[in-house]
């Protein structure tokens, strides 16, 4: 090797070793700033975002939220099980089927869609992770009940779409007051299924709010409205939230007028539930 070569050799890695020992000392005087947690508004927003897509991707959920609804949509538009109510009313067969399925919506969505992520939530202690976050109990259950109205609105169009496309004809009052309805009706049934889901196992929590929506899709006043029942059951059950929901929404589209008593109703179960479950609600099994 030239003694030049070797001079320049020497002196680029001195000129190296400078700058490496400049960088040192830069990073060393920099100060340490520690990593920030978003806003609590943007945390909200974000699970909520996260809650929603989780509930789209199952198929389970989907085909209970979405499947589900507008198979009955079907069933009550070509069967006849609703004329006679629609006759007593003076409306057409899709005018009485759509209050109903929307009300099914609600079920879906509040009660067994959130009961059921929330149980197994629960199981495998996510719940008891993310209360210990900066997202903490709160913004957990805030993300939750945006979930549940993102896919209302989702259940919403879908619903009045398939509708539109058989005959169903609202007028945009109606509507504007329905979704109000709707609301107050997915705060009631999400208190109830959070309460389910926060103080038995999942498992139990799954069987349960599957077969309340069964039952209470048929026999609760949801898609057959309580005159299609003996008297003495409709007195019984008018006191139910699905009952309630169900008038409300028959209320607005049908009759036109907002029905105070199904709606004290709804938010007196409302009060109740939301209270109870704040209380009996357990993070971890």
């Amino acid at each position: 090797m030239s003694p030049t070569a070797s001079t320049d050799r020497e002196q680029s890695t001195s000129a190296a070793a400078d700058t490496s020992a400049r960088g040192v000392a830069i990073d060393e005087d920099e100060e340490y700033i520690p990593p920030r947690a978003n806003y609590p508004l943007v945390r909200v927003i974000e699970q909520g975002r996260y809650e929603t897509m989780a509930m789209l991707r199952n198929g389970e959920q989907l085909m209970l939220n979405i499947i589900f609804p507008v198979m009955a949509l079907l069933g009550l538009r070509f069967t006849g099980l609703i004329d006679d109510y629609a006759h007593s009313v003076g409306v057409s067969r899709m005018d009485a089927a759509v209050p109903g399925v929307l009300a099914l919506c609600v079920i879906s969505t509040a009660l067994s869609g959130q009961g059921i992520a929330t149980g197994f939530d629960r199981r495998y202690g996510v719940l008891r992770f993310l209360a210990t976050t900066p997202l903490g109990r709160n913004g957990l259950i805030l993300g939750k009940c945006i979930a549940v109205v993102v896919v209302l609105i989702i259940q919403f169009v879908l619903v009045g779409v398939v509708g539109y496309g058989l005959g169903w004809r609202p007028d945009a009052i109606a509507l504007s007051r329905a979704f109000l309805t709707l609301l107050l009706g997915a705060a009631a049934f999400t208190a109830l299924g959070l309460l389910i889901a926060g103080t038995v196992r999942a498992e139990a929590t799954l069987a349960i709010v599957n077969i309340a929506w069964v039952v209470l899709a048929g026999a609760g006043g949801v898609l057959f409205p309580l005159s299609s029942f003996p008297d003495w059951y409709g007195a019984i059950v008018s006191w139910f939230p699905s009952a309630a929901l169900g008038e409300a929404l028959r209320g607005n589209f049908i009759h036109h007028q907002w029905m105070a008593d199904p709606h004290w109703v709804l938010t007196v179960w409302t009060v109740i539930l939301g209270l109870i479950t704040s209380r009996k609600f357990k993070w971890s099994d």
